[in-house]
């Protein structure tokens, strides 16, 4: 009855950690959000993907270097495609977030699950119970309700917003083939040096043949010029690192469903962290949006977490 006891008091202490760490990672990368907003002002988006990355990228290397990867490897044409895919989807966050603000581009965001568990169905037949094809009908209706361009924000900004999700869905769904034959470390560098060579290709281009119509794509490069720019770049790779590293950690204490569903909180420190910086509060039909994607993205979560 004691060791009952003591192994219920563990678990309790091992989800409530899981918790946190997951509220730690959606809080850090919610400053991640705020500060590509504030960096964004001065600096086109591809720079802020390119100085993003970099700082990771050395933080994985060395982890490699201390601890060589082990891995089967074998599908180099898979993993290329999830770097490529995963910087798009971050180019497209960052646009979101600059033309659409924080609290619209983080819900946008989080609708990946809804089309992580359709592209699943139809991608690779898996098969999905019914509380999974409502969890999806209430995200789309939820979408449906953020999906509504005004004067002050184009159809072609929401649209970018929601191929954030699409492109990070797509990107995931990848991860699932790759994580059998390839340590986690790895798959984490090659989205990184994407998102390092793929802004240098950007900024190259838009230096000599700018484009307009593509500006979520093509950009500049714009010396930082304060010390606290160069502090913002800096801060905006270690918050993402540290919300990629707690997010990681989370997983390994509670059930993935659970913890996941808590990740949810990232649309609400958005919201707030948006207000702070002069946004304006949600309406009531983004409000009422952003309550059905989080219900729906909870139930897709908890519906996995079950059958898994």
């Amino acid at each position: 009855m004691l060791l009952a006891s003591s192994t219920e008091k563990f678990s309790t202490a091992s989800s409530l950690k899981g918790i946190y760490l997951m509220l730690g990672a959606a809080f850090f990368f919610s400053l991640t959000s705020a500060i590509s907003k504030w960096l964004g002002r001065e600096f086109h988006i591809v720079q802020l993907v390119f100085f993003r990355n970099i700082v990771g990228v050395v933080f994985i290397i060395s982890s490699i270097w201390k601890r060589p990867l082990r891995q089967e490897g074998g599908k180099l044409g898979l993993l290329i495609f999830r770097g490529v895919v995963g910087t798009l989807s971050l180019y497209m966050l960052f646009y979101a977030i600059q033309t659409l603000g924080l609290g619209r581009a983080s819900t946008y965001q989080y609708t990946y699950p809804i089309f992580l568990a359709l592209f699943s169905w139809l991608l690779i037949g898996e098969t999905l119970n019914g509380k999974e094809w409502m969890a999806i009908f209430v995200g789309f209706t939820g979408i449906l309700f953020v999906f509504r361009p005004d004067l002050s924000s184009s159809l072609r900004d929401n649209a970018l917003g929601l191929g954030n999700a699409l492109l990070t869905a797509v990107s995931y769904l990848s991860i699932r083939q790759l994580g059998v034959v390839y340590d986690t470390r790895a798959i984490i560098l090659s989205f990184m040096l994407s998102g390092i060579v793929m802004p240098i290709l950007s900024m190259l281009v838009g230096t000599y043949y700018p484009m307009e119509h593509l500006d979520f794509l093509i950009g500049t490069f714009k010396w930082p010029e304060t010390a606290w720019q160069w502090l913002g770049f800096l801060t905006l790779g270690l918050t993402a690192l540290l919300g990629q590293k707690m997010l990681t950690q989370s997983f390994t204490f509670d059930k993935a469903g659970r913890v996941a569903a808590v990740g949810y909180s990232n649309i609400l420190f958005s919201v707030l962290i948006g207000f702070l910086m002069g946004e304006a509060i949600p309406s009531l039909s983004m409000l009422t949006g952003m309550l059905l994607i989080i219900a729906g993205g909870i139930l897709v979560s908890l519906a996995k977490a079950k059958n898994a």
